[in-house]
C-alpha cells in the first residue's frame, strides 16, 4: 500500500458521486419528458435512472479492512469505491394526467409523464452532495497529513 493509497480511495468516492449527481441532474431535466424512447412503436416517457455503487476489489467487511489496516491480517486495506451499473427504475408506473389536448394523449385523453419524482430526485441529491462534501474533507485531511509528513522530514 502506498501513501498516496487514501488519496486514491477518496478520489474513487468522489468521482463515484460526481456521476450520481449527473444521473439526477438528468433525472430532473427530464422529469416532464413524455417522448423518450420508441418501444414497439411506440414513443414511452423518460424512465428514471439510479446509480448502482460497489466496493473495489480487495474490499471487505469494515472488521475485515480494520484488522488489515492495523496489521493483524494479511488482506489489503479497501480500494474505493465504483460505478458498477445505472439502471432504469421499471418497478415504479409512469405518471397519467388528464390532457385530452396533448399529442400525447391517448384515446382517453391520458399522458403518460415519466417516473421521476422530483422530491425523491432532490432528497437523493442533498445525499450525494453531503457524500461528496464529506469525502472532500478526507482528502484535504489525507492531504493534510502528508504534507506534514513531508515536513518533519525537513
Amino acid at each position: 500500500m502506498s501513501i498516496f493509497h487514501g488519496l486514491d480511495t477518496t478520489g474513487s468516492a468522489l468521482t463515484a458521486q460526481r456521476l450520481r449527481m449527473d444521473v439526477i441532474s438528468s433525472n430532473m431535466a427530464n422529469a416532464e419528458t413524455t417522448r423518450a424512447k420508441m418501444v414497439d412503436g411506440e414513443w414511452q416517457p423518460y424512465r428514471r435512472k439510479t446509480v448502482t455503487l460497489t466496493a473495489q476489489e480487495g474490499a471487505g467487511s469494515f472488521a475485515t479492512q480494520l484488522n488489515a489496516a492495523i496489521g493483524s491480517s494479511s488482506k489489503s486495506a479497501g480500494n474505493g469505491v465504483k460505478v458498477t451499473k445505472i439502471n432504469e427504475d421499471t418497478t415504479t408506473d409512469f405518471k397519467l394526467t388528464y390532457d385530452p389536448s396533448n399529442p400525447d394523449a391517448d384515446q382517453n385523453g391520458y399522458v403518460k409523464l415519466s417516473n421521476v419524482d422530483t422530491l425523491k430526485e432532490m432528497t437523493d441529491l442533498m445525499s450525494a452532495t453531503r457524500s461528496y462534501e464529506a469525502n472532500v474533507t478526507v482528502f484535504n485531511a489525507n492531504k493534510s497529513m502528508l504534507t506534514k509528513a513531508l515536513e518533519i522530514g525537513k
